[in-house]
């Protein structure tokens, strides 16, 4: 089970990533994560990835793609694995297939922008300890006040309505040309992932089943 989730920020991506990886057995291999990993390890492509790093640039899809055949050449890999983060544009989309990487099947998570402006400026966040709350689905008790140590509670900037709205233009013009990518490759002749797309809304169990759907 060779996985790629694509979706806006917001769409629970992180979420449904947890419970593939667990219902199928696979680890989740993110690119940052991949990153870290190569640097700490000291091998050749992460003292490249270093000195790349230490110098402000941006690490080219050439080095990432390296770094991707390497993870999963791994042990835990066998059973299939499932890409966090990559690819986020149809020229890294390319690179994974030039570089013969299988794909089993591509599934995108989709939910409306206004939704998620809805839900993640609508989050309220205790600093001290991390609670999450939310205006209209999970509201505290005392407005704006944390219910266990009545501390008032903030709105983290990445939640703020302009920064979410940024976030999704970004993904648009990036990563939704991916979904018309992956939809023609899966309509070609040549070998190719499937490709589906899941309702993000509703109830957490009605998405898994949805998204254990798409991929059966």
């Amino acid at each position: 089970m060779r996985v790629i989730l694509l979706g806006p920020p917001g769409a629970g991506k992180g979420t449904q990533a947890q419970f593939i990886t667990e219902q199928y057995s696979v680890p989740q291999i993110s690119t940052g994560d991949m990153l870290r990993a190569a640097v700490k390890a000291g091998s050749a492509l992460g003292v490249e990835v270093k000195g790349i790093m230490a110098s402000g640039g941006l690490v080219s899809d050439e080095l990432i793609i390296a770094l991707v055949k390497e993870r999963i050449s791994h042990a835990d890999c066998e059973r299939g694995y499932l890409l966090d983060g990559f690819p986020r544009t149809i020229p890294q989309a390319q690179a994974i297939i030039d570089a013969g990487i299988i794909i089993d099947a591509v599934v995108e998570i989709r939910v409306e922008d206004n939704e998620i402006v809805s839900r993640l400026s609508g989050r309220r966040v205790h600093e001290g300890s991390g609670r999450i709350y939310h205006i209209n689905h999970n509201p505290p008790t005392t407005d704006g006040m944390d219910n266990e140590t009545g501390e008032p509670l903030m709105q983290r900037p990445d939640d703020l309505e302009e920064t979410v709205r940024n976030r999704l233009s970004v993904y648009h013009m990036q990563t939704q040309p991916l979904v018309n990518f992956y939809t023609q490759l899966a309509a070609s002749d040549d070998p190719a992932p499937t490709f589906s797309t899941v309702d993000g809304l509703g109830l957490l169990a009605d998405v898994q089943a949805r998204l254990v759907a798409a991929l059966r």
